[in-house]
């Protein structure tokens, strides 16, 4: 039997509810026979032992794959706790191996954009964000190439179509905030398309604006003053994922941020020997009021992201990985077709001249464009495993990163600011990353628990004799 004939009655619906196990499993898009066992999450193969880990909350619909009394009752506690860990490692291990690519891509990145600006001579700030943001129109066909590679025997209009069912079923999701898609459905009504093209446009404005005021603010004050507001962002995505994600307030927490803000504070003017002449207190105050503005953008652009574009907690940590880079993809997408306008305005007015530099530093600006797409990628999957908060003060440690890579090419020895400012930095993110640990933990055991008590709630009823 041919490959297509043996996928020819399959439609990528087949009658079956869109968000079994099945469903989020499919994230290669294989569409095998045998979909609960064999179809894989993103970037690495499912095995008997980790399918309990990459499935949706039972409870998403009602026709779940566990029928009564089966193993899902017999759990007993100490078996629900064990898997709850095994759970939450494998959301940590994925975000960690993100993590470390987005430190290493950012040292690149910040090297390369530092060499290209001040030995090369093209500092065009717009038109290299313009250029670093809408690269990551590539990301979603990157991912794309990678599932296709892994499920190159499945037909493409299959495995396409099924795709598409999957981010599709993963924006509905995020809209109703519920893993129970059809239930959610027949009375919220909602429309992913429009859904997904308001939420795009909402949070890619606030990643622009706020990266334009750093390059803004940048010629205006210090560069330490710089480093300090902007680095704030961690506090403000802090502040705004109580209101907005209902996180609640938690001791560890703060004073996790706060040592990691105070790190910031004492890199950024340990060492600021005399730049405070340099710049008029007019124009000093200006780029502070521009780069603090800036800050509570980004700290907002973080908490959005995480609110209206990633998957409710339950999800696999696959379908994080997909629909972060898929969203990444959409925010490419929208630089590329939305704001190339200031471009013309910006050269015609004399604010920034379009310019195309020499061949050598071409290559060296799409190296720190593809170094950009990559971080940015695992940031937006680190967000999406993680939280804002966590994200943000993992981003600090490129400060410090950074000043040690300063030090191996031009051999000047770290200062005692950097040292301290750094470990402290390192202290935070360490306290904030057990207490998330402990948080997915916490949540995993609440969602096991759910699961049990369903269970023998359903039990009870089918064992219960029906009256006449």
């Amino acid at each position: 039997m041919s490959s297509e004939s043996r996928w020819a009655g399959y439609d990528g619906r087949s009658g079956l509810p869109l968000l079994r196990k099945s469903e989020d499993d499919e994230l290669d898009g294989t569409g095998h026979s045998n979909l609960s066992g064999r179809l894989n999450d993103t970037l690495h193969s499912s095995g008997h032992g980790d399918n309990e880990l990459d499935h949706e909350h039972p409870l998403q619909n009602s026709t779940s794959n566990f029928s009564h009394g089966s193993g899902m009752h017999s759990r007993s506690p100490q078996q629900a706790a064990a898997a709850a860990e095994r759970a939450a490692k494998t959301k940590y291990t994925y975000a960690a191996f993100f993590l470390v690519v987005s430190l290493i891509t950012f040292c690149v990145q910040t090297e390369l954009s530092a060499h290209i600006q001040h030995d090369r001579g093209w500092s065009k700030a717009y038109c290299m964000m313009y250029l670093t943001h809408g690269f990551w129109v590539f990301l979603w066909p990157s991912m794309l190439l990678v599932l296709r590679f892994k499920a190159r025997d499945v037909p493409w209009s299959v495995f396409f179509r099924r795709h598409l069912l999957h981010l599709k079923t993963t924006i509905m999701m995020i809209e109703t905030q519920t893993l129970d898609v059809h239930r959610s459905a027949s009375r919220h009504n909602p429309n992913p398309l429009r859904y997904i093209i308001r939420f795009t446009a909402i949070i890619t404005s606030a990643l622009t604006v706020a990266g334009l005021s750093w390059y803004i603010a940048v010629s205006l004050t210090t560069p330490s003053d710089l480093t300090a507001i902007y680095n704030c962002s961690a506090f403000f995505a802090y502040v705004f994922s109580v209101p907005l994600l209902h996180e609640p307030l938690r001791l560890d927490k703060s004073v996790a941020v706060l040592i990691a803000i105070a790190g910031v504070l004492v890199v950024a003017y340990g060492d600021s020997k005399g730049t405070e002449a340099e710049t008029g207190a007019g124009s000093r105050f200006l780029g502070n009021i521009i780069i603090g503005v800036g800050s509570v953008l980004y700290g907002l652009y973080e908490v959005l992201y995480k609110r209206f574009a990633c998957p409710p907690e339950g999800t696999s940590p696959g379908r994080g990985v997909t629909f972060a880079l898929t969203f990444g993809s959409l925010i490419g997408l929208f630089t590329l077709t939305v704001l190339w306008i200031p471009l013309p305005i910006l050269h015609w007015l004399n604010i920034e001249k379009f310019e195309i530099p020499d061949a050598s530093t071409c290559w060296l600006i799409l190296l720190a464009i593809l170094a950009n797409g990559i971080f940015s990628g695992s940031f937006l999957v680190l967000i999406s495993l993680t939280s804002p908060v966590l994200s943000s003060v993992a981003a600090l440690l490129t400060i410090f990163l950074v000043a040690l890579v300063d030090w191996l090419i031009t051999g000047k020895p770290l200062s005692w600011a950097a040292i301290i400012g750094g470990a402290m930095i390192i202290v935070a993110f360490l306290a904030l990353s057990w207490s998330t640990y402990r948080e997915m933990k916490e949540h995993e055991a609440q969602k096991l628990a759910v699961d049990l008590a369903d269970s023998d709630v359903d039990e009870a009823s089918d064992s219960t004799p029906d009256e006449a």
